[in-house]
């Protein structure tokens, strides 16, 4: 799809939104990284103050793809760092969604990728590796499933069944 705002695609889709074929994710993120505007493929990944499997993902390519993470809402630690933003930048994704929180927000600032986090936050997470991989997830009052598309830009996130043109 050409790049068109999440606005547009709402008023060209209305009858998807009836549906529920399109969703509105609630306006809780904050904007990181240079790429204010991205769409791709989702890849759903649940986790709790654990970043293990963040980075593993990270770690292949992205093929144009967005990682949409359900951290659970947590403020309480960082699920997402500067050093796998740029590696997710470098492996071709074209964003990032998590719902908990980043740190090295001015690191994430200068990568040509788009993120979206609940908070920037100085301490680290866990490392244990749990969490589950291309679930569907629940994430700012809408569910996700993996396969899915993602369009975000500065007025919001949209979730498609399919893929849209305006």
């Amino acid at each position: 799809m050409a790049l068109v705002t999440t606005a547009e695609v709402c008023d060209a889709h209305s009858s998807l939104i009836v549906s529920g074929e399109l969703r509105v994710l609630e306006p809780i993120f904050q904007i990181y990284g240079r790429r204010q505007v991205f769409s791709g493929q989702v890849v759903t990944l649940k986790v709790f103050e654990d970043n293990v499997l963040v980075r593993a993902f990270l770690e292949e390519k992205g093929n144009g793809r967005v990682l949409v993470v359900d951290g659970g809402g947590s403020k309480r630690c960082a699920i997402l760092g500067g050093n796998p933003v740029v590696q997710a930048q470098n492996n071709g994704w074209a964003g990032i969604v998590v719902n908990g929180c980043i740190r090295d927000a001015d690191e994430i600032n200068g990568c040509d990728i788009g993120v979206r986090a609940l908070a920037s936050h100085p301490m680290k997470a866990n490392k244990k590796g749990t969490g589950e991989k291309q679930v569907p997830i629940t994430i700012a009052g809408t569910r996700i499933n993996d396969g899915e598309w993602l369009y975000a830009d500065t007025d919001g996130i949209l979730i498609s069944h399919t893929e849209l043109s305006v």
